[in-house]
């Protein structure tokens, strides 16, 4: 199969040398979509040389599936100084409705973002291929892996490219990343599994306009085998998703307006005047995660590391904020600054895979409620979404999952009860929190008193430290990762 990566990659160990190493680069990133941009900046912005490969030409298309951007991905992106500027350019949904009967509502999530930002992929994109070219990022478009090597040199992985002339080249680096998407070419030369299976068969998606607008911002229901999902981009367009049980044909298969147009009828009530769509696609979505996001020098990241189904929204999202939390520590480990590179390194395996199987379930549940179709099946969701709707913690929870907000890391069992939670946007003496994250670095933030006791037990840190101060008088001290979570606290308090 053309393009397909060589044999699976030779493991040298990993110790570094002794002697000055002749890098091509430090990172190779592959793969030029949302994950691998926001991880290549990240690296490139405090000083780490990256390289991103990507097999497609210079492009950025509007055909994208991924359509919202979630809470905890828009604090993120509010850290790099991106998410107001991607805000005025969507739509902020506060409430979703789910199977006609649940309401859930976003406006009561404690972030500065309460609400799902309903805007492009392509848009996500642009923003974040800025910020990498401005910071050095050396972009390789029309560029193919095809295999990659851990055991020409010790402390090192070489990548083997081909351009889309044919020329063959190699680049040899300190650590390399999969950003490449489900069929990713380095988990294949990795050799590692993609355990899964489909899920549903034939989803039909359409951006079209509408001559009625829907009674819900976001919308999504299903009877008589159906499923129909409707949320709008702000500009006049609408991107419409459904599926029918009867209609299970290959991707291949050719759609028409009037099918999707059908199936939002028998799901939704009505198909709103869809008219003049602009994009008419069919896929298939997939349940699958590896087994390990790291081999050696090599890591996973966004859809090559898991992939799920569309229901919620978290693909996109979950893949930037694996980037997050994976950029910071590659560039702690590059720059000498962490006392434990390995254990610092197997922490993006223990925090981001139990996540990416926590989505992949929640995800999972939500497409299950919707293809409902027995009686049993349709009482079982009318349940769940009663349930929901009027357990608040029931809601909170699962609005936390969804958004992101709720997600926390595991902690040492004798850790401050705020230990590997996300931090909320603060307010300190200096200013918001999360403009002091756009430096890439811890935050420490304590009392006013610089003498203060509580401070003097701070932990070794594995990057560089800006200090910060309360703006009110209390007297709890907290160590910010550059990823937004809490890596240390001390004294009484709640956030």
């Amino acid at each position: 199969m053309p393009g397909k990566p060589s044999t699976a990659a030779r493991t040298a160990p990993i110790e570094d040398t002794d002697g000055p190493a002749a890098f091509d680069t430090d990172v190779i990133v592959v793969g030029a979509g949302p994950t691998g941009l926001l991880l290549a900046g990240d690296l490139a912005c405090v000083g780490v040389s990256v390289t991103l490969v990507e097999r497609r030409p210079h492009e950025i298309s509007n055909l994208t599936r991924a359509f919202g951007v979630h809470a905890r991905t828009l604090e993120l992106l509010d850290a790099r100084g991106l998410a107001d500027e991607l805000v005025a350019k969507g739509t902020p949904i506060t409430g979703l409705r789910l199977f006609g009967r649940l309401s859930l509502d976003l406006g009561a999530l404690p972030s500065r973002f309460p609400f799902l930002l309903i805007t492009p992929q392509y848009e996500v994109e642009r923003l974040l291929e800025r910020r990498a070219r401005s910071a050095g990022v050396d972009f390789r478009h029309g560029t193919e892996l095809t295999g990659l090597d851990q055991s020409r040199a010790p402390a090192s992985v070489t990548a083997e490219l081909r351009g889309a002339d044919g020329t063959r080249s190699t680049l040899r680096a300190r650590y390399l990343v999969g950003a490449d998407g489900v069929r990713s070419g380095v988990r294949t030369a990795l050799g590692l599994p993609f355990p899964g299976a489909s899920v549903i068969r034939s989803i039909v998606l359409a951006d079209v306009r509408l001559a009625e607008e829907p009674p819900g911002l976001l919308t999504v229901d299903g009877a008589g085998g159906t499923f129909a999902f409707m949320a709008p981009f702000g500009d006049g367009w609408y991107r419409v998703m459904g599926w029918d049980h009867t209609r299970r044909v290959p991707d291949s298969e050719p759609v028409t307006l009037d099918e999707v147009r059908g199936i939002a009828r028998r799901a939704l009530g009505s198909d709103f005047g869809m008219h003049d769509a602009r994009w008419i696609s069919r896929f298939h979505s997939d349940e699958r995660q590896a087994p390990a996001y790291r081999a050696g020098r090599v890591f996973l990241a966004g859809d090559a590391a898991h992939v799920h189904s569309p229901a919620g929204g978290q693909g996109m999202n979950t893949g930037l904020q694996d980037a997050a939390n994976l950029s910071w520590k590659l560039a702690s480990v590059i720059q000498g600054l962490a006392p434990d590179s390995e254990g610092l390194l197997d922490s993006y395996q223990s925090e981001r895979h139990p996540v990416g199987r926590t989505v992949l379930r929640s995800s999972g549940a939500i497409v299950r409620l919707a293809m409902a179709r027995t009686p049993l099946r349709r009482a079982v969701r009318s349940l769940a979404a009663r349930l929901i709707g009027n357990v608040r913690p029931a809601a909170r929870k699962a609005i936390g999952v969804v958004s992101g907000i709720g997600i926390s890391y595991g902690a040492p069992r004798d850790a401050h009860p705020l230990t590997g939670r996300r931090a909320p946007d603060l307010r300190l003496a200096e200013g918001r929190l999360y403009e002091l994250l756009r430096k890439g670095e811890f935050v420490l933030i304590g009392p006013a008193d610089e003498a203060a006791p509580v401070i003097a037990a701070t932990p070794a840190v594995p990057g560089r430290v800006i200090r910060a101060h309360w703006a009110s008088g209390r007297g709890t001290a907290l160590l910010v990762r550059p990823d937004g979570y809490i890596a240390w606290a001390a004294g009484r308090g709640a956030l």
